[in-house]
């Protein structure tokens, strides 16, 4: 994997770059949609290309192990061929959804014990068995297991956590580093930094991180229940240390409004399920602000969702329209809303992008601000 950057935004930490793997080019600042089980739900492969514009999707370790089982994944030739998708992946190795299931899991050092959401059945991830998953599933991006702290822990779980993540990220790195890929193309490693709120175990964190000379990096443990000026703190410590030649990875996050700080602080790639979870609750996105779809207001409403500039979806598709779809529980509805909402947030930093390589991101960015912050 390859990353070069190509303009800095005057003012602040933003910056435009292009990360190239073996599945294709990715412009950066990017968002990616989570489609966890090998699918982004309620999105056709053809749409994500066409309609939305995904240059990355991500696939998720622990899902794609329980169902359908990396052994089916081996034998279609990888996750690329099993599910269409010829552009880049990035899997996470797991280590969030194992934090989400904290009645039935145990965290020791030889790694994390859990049993299954779907059959209550026992299994283990350890750091080096992660890389070996995700070899076999065959992301162009892999993870390092980490566990993810809950983001009020005291100082005192914070430290013992950090310390457990840095002990495995130097087990799945050597790992990494003894092995290859299964379909004959390089694989990129990124560690993930934590430390929880506290400046100076994320600083701690943030430069064993460095000191590996991974290809790319990550950020993990944020909007996880901290409040947002805190989660922006975070980044900025974490970004002061790692290298600015990589890219920098923010799990997880988040609301358009995250997006944008995030971009702002140096961040180059992120992900949520928010366009897409909150997009089947009937919650769109737009430039002007957030529309809840069931509200009764829209019932007569035939403007598009989209009155003015880009369409995210067919503009035959008028807001009482949708609003009915939803109201009825028609499935289009789903669809409909992860389409716009999905092409909403790849347009956003799409468009930060040229505002960066502008050099007027600063500006743009604080009236973009001020339009998402508004609820239709």
């Amino acid at each position: 994997m390859d990353f070069q950057l190509i303009a800095n935004a005057p003012g602040t930490q933003a910056r435009a770059g292009l990360i190239t793997t073996a599945h294709g080019e990715i412009e950066t600042p990017i968002f990616m949609p989570v489609g966890t089980v090998g699918s982004v739900k309620a999105v056709h492969m053809r749409d994500l290309k066409d309609d939305i514009g995904a240059q990355i999707i991500l696939g998720n370790t622990y899902h794609l192990y329980l169902r359908p089982g990396v052994e089916i994944l081996q034998k279609a030739g990888g996750l690329h061929k099993f599910n269409g998708w010829d552009r880049p992946i990035l899997t996470d190795s797991g280590g969030f959804q194992v934090f989400s299931l904290s009645e039935n899991r145990k965290l020791t050092e030889e790694g994390a014990h859990f049993r299954s959401h779907i059959d209550g059945s026992k299994h283990l991830f350890t750091p080096e068995g992660v890389v070996d998953l995700q070899r076999a599933i065959g992301s162009d991006i892999m993870m390092a297991l980490d566990e993810c702290p809950p983001g009020q822990s005291d100082y005192d779980y914070a430290r013992k956590s950090l310390d457990l993540t840095l002990r495995w990220l130097d087990r799945g790195w050597k790992r990494y580093t003894e092995t290859e890929g299964l379909y004959g193309y390089d694989q990129a490693y990124f560690p993930i930094v934590q430390g929880c709120t506290y400046p100076d175990l994320r600083r701690e964190s943030a430069r064993h991180v460095a000191a590996l000379g991974a290809a790319g990096n990550a950020i993990g443990g944020l909007a996880v229940g901290e409040p947002a000026e805190t989660m922006y703190e975070m980044i900025e410590v974490v970004n002061e240390i790692l290298p600015a030649d990589k890219p920098r990875y923010l799990m997880g996050v988040g609301t358009p409004i995250n997006i944008l700080e995030a971009i702002d602080r140096g961040v180059d790639m992120m992900d949520c399920v928010m366009p897409t979870r909150n997009g089947r609750n009937g919650m769109l996105f737009t430039r002007h602000g957030v529309m809840n779809m069931r509200n009764k207001k829209w019932a007569d409403d035939f403007s598009p969702l989209q009155e003015d500039g880009p369409s995210f979806v067919d503009r035959a598709y008028s807001k009482a329209y949708v609003r009915h779809l939803f109201i009825a529980n028609e499935l289009l509805a789903l669809e409909i809303a992860s389409i716009h909402n999905l092409a909403f947030y790849l347009w956003l930093v799409k468009e930060a992008r040229r505002h960066i390589i502008l050099g007027d991101f600063a500006s743009w960015k604080a009236e973009m601000i001020d339009s998402l912050s508004v609820r239709l």
